[in-house]
């Protein structure tokens, strides 16, 4: 595909590197002399110098002849404009991040009147990403599939967990409908068999319905309690966006903001929630706020610094869900070194949600790619497709077919149920299947066969 991305910021430059190594023709525009001379250096795609608006940049880049064009600049009207534009000289395809509150109500114009295809919210995306770990206190990650039906959950080996030492074999009879479908140790992903045995720190990827997951972690020791409190270091546009999504949920949220004119426009904005003015770095404050009685503590402020130190805090306090923004990719590896387990990266969020657009494109005919989401540091993948008439190998039973290496069939959805497969079980047309895998470059479910792979196995 010919891609051109405006707007060579960290977004800009995690979807250029991604995209690149995927074989797509990249090209990037920005008018940052320092922006594009640094990704000149580390990428190979063509970078073009100007504003995105000028139509002799644009033909400078291929637009007339693009697939797809993402407008990842800081501004709202300009990434709006620039797709606008795009979509007028011929580009098939546009994706706009478009980050104002005000918006929001205006999504179905931006994308039905202006011709966006994919508009993007970093921060509501990063909130939302938020709530979901809100969900399962003390867990590291969590996708969905299939509506909602389906939760991919990350949670790391610990003291409280009483996995250390003991087989997947070893605690069938309270897994119940889950599988464990990955793990994550030493920064190598593994496929795990009923034979594997759990190490301190692994980060473990289990996999199933929400009620079944959330039984095994009442088993497991790691779902003690419901959130119901919440408390949020930073009154920014994430906060104000979380604020809202889990207070609709019935989640009482107090947000602590240094600046006095953001918590009186918060105050007004969100009605249901408590407003402190405050240092959220100050314990004493903290505590005063009660901070030993809440369920759930997120930072939020503009410095991964303060994010880090206010997350420490918390846990020290014995805190049990504790979720930490962090933009900065050597910080979030220093924060997993100290212990800082749930981690949200809003630019990486919005990376990885345009590439899980853009690879929906990326097949010659039309993809059945539904939901992908990666995982283990992008060493490995977990993607949902939907089951054709014409698939391959349909209704043949797991245990008559050869799968391709690396391919683990983790889960199927079929008229609402939700099955973790055994050699015994096979696809029907219209079913939905959850593949994890390490080729990063499947495109359609028939990719999964030939032959090396296997099924689900204890």
């Amino acid at each position: 595909m010919n891609i051109i991305i405006v707007g060579a910021g960290k977004v800009g430059y995690t979807l250029a590197k991604y995209l690149s190594t995927d074989g797509d023709n990249i090209t990037i525009i920005d008018n940052k002399d320092a922006a594009l001379e640094h990704i000149n250096n580390n990428l190979d795609v063509m970078c073009v110098k100007g504003n995105c608006t000028s139509l002799k940049v644009l033909d400078e880049a291929g637009i007339r002849g693009a697939d797809l064009l993402i407008s990842v600049t800081d501004s709202d009207e300009l990434n709006m404009l620039c797709s606008l534009a795009s979509k007028k000289l011929g580009v098939k395809h546009t994706v706009a991040r478009v980050r104002t509150p005000d918006y929001d109500e205006d999504i179905t114009l931006l994308t039905e009147a202006v011709g966006i295809d994919l508009v993007i919210n970093p921060e509501k995306a990063a909130a939302i990403e938020i709530a979901k770990l809100i969900k399962y206190p003390s867990v590291c990650s969590i996708d969905n599939f299939s509506d909602g039906k389906v939760n991919l959950v990350g949670f790391k080996v610990s003291d409280d967990t009483a996995l250390e030492g003991k087989k997947i074999s070893d605690i069938t009879f309270i897994r119940g409908n889950v599988l464990f479908c990955g793990i994550e140790r030493n920064d190598e992903f593994i496929m795990p068999k009923g034979d594997y045995i759990f190490h301190k720190d692994d980060r473990v990827y289990v996999i199933g319905e929400h009620k079944d997951i959330q039984n095994l972690f009442n088993k497991l020791g790691k779902y003690k309690k419901k959130v119901k409190r919440a408390m949020v270091i930073g009154g920014g546009k994430i906060g104000y966006y979380l604020a809202k999504i889990i207070g609709e949920v019935g989640v009482n949220c107090k947000i602590i903001e240094k600046d006095l004119n953001i918590c009186e426009e918060l105050n007004n904005l969100l009605p249901n929630s408590i407003i402190i003015n405050g240092d959220g770095m100050d314990e004493e404050l903290l505590l005063s706020e009660s901070l030993l009685e809440v369920d759930s503590f997120i930072t939020l402020t503009g410095r991964d610094e303060d994010n880090i130190i206010g997350s420490l805090l918390a846990s020290s306090k014995s805190v049990d869900n504790v979720i930490t923004k962090i933009t900065r990719d050597n910080y979030r590896e220093i924060g997993k070194t100290v212990g800082i387990n749930s981690i949200v990266n809003p630019k990486l969020v919005t990376a990885y949600k345009i590439l899980r657009y853009v690879r929906t494109l990326r097949s010659k005919k039309k993809c059945s790619i539904e939901n992908i989401y990666r995982i283990c540091n992008d060493k490995a993948e977990a993607v949902e497709f939907v089951v054709g008439n014409d698939t391959t190998n349909i209704n043949i039973k797991f245990k008559n077919v050869e799968f391709n290496q690396d391919i683990l069939v983790a889960t199927i959805v079929r008229n609402n149920k939700i099955i973790i497969p055994t050699g015994d079980d096979y696809l029907k047309a219209n079913d939905r299947v959850i593949i994890i895998t390490k080729n990063m470059k499947l495109l359609s479910i028939d990719d999964i066969f030939s032959g090396g792979g296997r099924y689900y196995e204890l």
